[in-house]
């Protein structure tokens, strides 16, 4: 048996060169690669063309088979040529020609189809040649033709895409010479590697979203073809990763996605899914282009050649056994609408998030999956500024972020606990509806809301919040608003600031002090005060808020009442070196984690204050509370009035009549300039007797005045 073999050779897949071994046998042509440890074998009676020619800057050999596929090996030194040649000539009886390159360099020549590879020439050497089966995509312009390529991750350099402008041509007749073109790529392309050049099932106008358009499908045993009236298609099986069915939200229609990698372009886009829509009335009849033994032997009886029933059903069936794959379909989730589609927005994109049972799908613009192990965190946030949505940022271990936003909030409790029974980490940021949040351990959401249940109250009128009209507390409300008295809640402030420490005592001093000066602001628009200032007379010093004789004061909360009867102390007690900004913290929490029996006796307690300092206070206002509110109202307008500056009136009209004398004038009030000059030292001796006698006199001031005028001008 005679062969030869090379240790250190390369072949061309896809564009790059793998390493291997080469061995060359008197029957067959064997390569193995070093990475792999894939055999490539090639038999001697499949052989058709052998050349020599240079290959990646080596020598090498380019074997063309009977079936029109393209294979090279490089790595030869020169001096094997002839030992090469002599062994294809005895073993396979082929003559190995020598096959020039052009390196004119010229970009126009003539473009041939052999078998499944094009081969463009200038002049009557090569330019260069493609495998047609590399082809992804094919598209056409007004005279050009636009191939692109599926990129290999394992070669430095790719080649994605190839255009070729075709003149027009006389000969060509009634044919349009781009179209001839392309069908001969799409033909080379598809229906070589396709199992006797015919599909197996083909479907009609089907409705895809990602990429947008209608096209037809066409699906061999080992790719599926998707022609639209702009772009074509060509996914190889190998390329489909995941299948998912997934029931749009409105129940009548559905998606089906198939996760692809590499992904397919357009152009520079690139879409990892397809994604494609059915209306679940549509259905389909079939007849699979295959014999019963073909379809036993290639699918193990998993199909029937008669396919009937939705599209939708019969398209995910037939892709998911040609395939190989599990149709991913919603698990046990339930939303507020009862389907498993949560409305919500990505970005600009309004879409369906589906928390399945191993992670999540976003459909549709763009299609995003995320699966369970690969999420750190998920964030539950309010919307800006609006309580009848939330959004969900999932963080995931890469340290990317995805912001799901405009979900509204019925869903909030459903999704909380269905991603808490699959063990995720839960947080929260800003303030929810207290009445549909449940959430971690991890945070304590009960002291948030005590704290904000603490402002509210402050905040709020004399009597308790949501009540109907109550014109007695509505007076006392706005004398609180003009004085420095607050009426109704002044006690309460009192009461609860001792039980306040660290943060809280910082926060409840920065919220009075942003009250006081609200309160100035108003008083100051209302008198016309200045700011501040010396002269100004203002009071730089705050008013203590002071509250009315008799006033009942109002009563705690169950939590501060626990908080000062046994919080306090039973914190202090479990950690004596706890810090004091920690006590209310811990205490907020022990306060969560307190059972409903025990928190029902505080409650209790609450509930009978509250309804002992309503009855206290009805029987205050009766008994002269109200009059004093009235009291206290009309002296805090009377210090109003006696802060205002005074009038301007006299002052400004004295500068104006001073003006008018000085520059002189036409009129009865007109005097002569010398008239000013002798009696100006007359007019400052006897200025103080004049405005006496004009008191005195009255109207007659004016005549005199007239008189004398007349008298010194003569």
């Amino acid at each position: 048996m005679d062969f030869l073999e090379y240790p250190s050779m390369s072949s061309e897949v896809r564009g790059a060169m793998s390493q291997g071994h080469l061995k060359l046998t008197d029957e067959k042509i064997l390569f193995t690669h070093s990475k792999s440890g894939k055999k490539d074998s090639l038999a001697a009676t499949d052989i058709d063309i052998v050349n020599w020619q240079r290959i990646a800057g080596v020598w090498g050999i380019r074997i063309f088979t009977k079936d029109g596929q393209l294979h090279r090996f490089a790595g030869f030194k020169e001096a094997e040529r002839d030992r090469v040649a002599k062994h294809f000539s005895t073993s396979f009886n082929l003559e190995m020609l020598d096959r020039e390159l052009s390196v004119k360099g010229w970009n126009w020549g003539a473009a041939n189809f052999n078998g499944s590879v094009l081969n463009f020439e200038v002049g009557k050497h090569d330019a260069f040649e493609i495998p047609l089966t590399y082809v992804s995509h094919c598209a056409t312009a007004k005279n050009e033709v636009t191939m692109e390529f599926s990129s290999n991750e394992n070669a430095p350099v790719n080649l994605a895409e190839l255009r070729f402008h075709i003149p027009p041509s006389e000969m060509a007749g009634e044919e349009d010479p781009v179209e001839t073109f392309k069908d001969q790529v799409l033909a080379k392309a598809n229906i070589v590697t396709a199992a006797g050049g015919k599909d197996l099932a083909s479907f009609r106008e089907i409705s895809s979203l990602s990429p947008r358009g209608r096209y037809d499908i066409k699906m061999y045993h080992t790719f599926f073809h998707l022609h639209g009236k702009t772009f074509d298609y060509k996914i190889p099986v190998g390329t489909v990763t995941r299948l998912f069915l997934l029931p749009h939200k409105d129940q009548r229609q559905m998606f089906f996605c198939v996760n692809l990698d590499p992904p397919i372009k357009q152009g520079q886009t690139r879409y990892h899914y397809l994604v494609l829509s059915f209306m679940q009335d549509d259905h389909t009849e079939l007849e699979l282009d295959i014999s019963e033994e073909e379809l036993q032997e290639k699918y193990e009886g998993k199909l029937e050649r008669e396919l009937k029933g939705a599209t939708f059903e019969v398209l995910s069936k037939l892709t998911k056994v040609i395939v190989g794959k599990k149709i991913i379909v919603p698990g046990s989730f339930k939303g507020h609408s009862m389907t498993p589609a949560i409305s919500c927005s990505y970005k600009a994109a309004s879409g369906f998030v589906y928390p399945l049972e191993r992670g999540f799908i976003f459909v549709y613009k763009p299609p995003i999956y995320i699966k369970y192990e690969e999420v750190k965190n998920v964030n539950f946030a309010r919307s800006g500024g609006s309580n009848r949505s939330f959004d969900i940022e999932v963080h995931t271990r890469g340290d990317s972020v995805y912001t799901f936003s405009s979900i509204e909030k019925e869903e909030y409790h459903l999704l909380f606990e269905f991603l808490k029974s699959k063990k995720i980490n839960v947080k929260s940021t800003g303030k929810m509806d207290s009445s549909k949040i449940q959430l971690d351990d991890d945070i304590d959401h009960n002291l948030a809301k005590v704290k904000a249940d603490a402002v509210s109250d402050d905040d709020s009128s004399m009597s308790s919040d949501d009540e109907d009209f109550n014109p007695d507390a509505l007076e006392a409300k706005s004398a609180k608003e003009e004085y420095d008295s607050d009426p109704s809640d002044t006690g309460s402030d009192t009461g609860d600031e001792e039980f306040l420490s660290g943060d809280e005592n910082e926060k409840e001093r920065k919220r009075q002090e942003k009250a006081e000066k609200r309160r100035l602001k108003a008083e100051r628009k209302k008198t016309s005060k200045p700011s501040g200032g010396e002269g100004s007379g203002a009071s730089k010093k705050k008013k203590k808020l002071t509250k009315l004789p008799g006033q009942p004061k109002k009563p705690l909360s169950a939590y501060f009442m626990w908080m000062q009867e046994v919080g306090r102390e039973e914190v202090k007690a479990e950690d004596p070196n706890i810090a004091i900004t920690d006590i209310a913290k811990k205490a907020g929490k022990k306060w969560g984690e307190m059972g409903e029996e025990e928190k029902n006796v505080w409650t209790a307690k609450a509930k009978e204050a509250k309804e002992r300092y309503d009855k206290e206070y009805a029987e205050w206002l009766q008994n002269g509370g109200e009059q004093a509110i009235k009291e206290a109202k009309k002296s805090a307008k009377k210090a109003a009035k006696e802060g205002k500056s005074p009038k301007k009136s006299s002052s400004s009209g004295g500068a104006t009549k001073a003006k008018s004398a000085a520059t002189g004038g036409t009129g009865s009030n007109f005097k002569s300039k010398e008239f000013i000059d002798d009696d100006s030292s007359d007019d400052s001796g006897k200025e103080s007797n004049k405005k006496s006698s004009d008191k005195d006199e009255g109207g007659a001031s004016d005549a005199d005045m007239k008189s004398e005028s007349g008298d010194n001008s003569d």
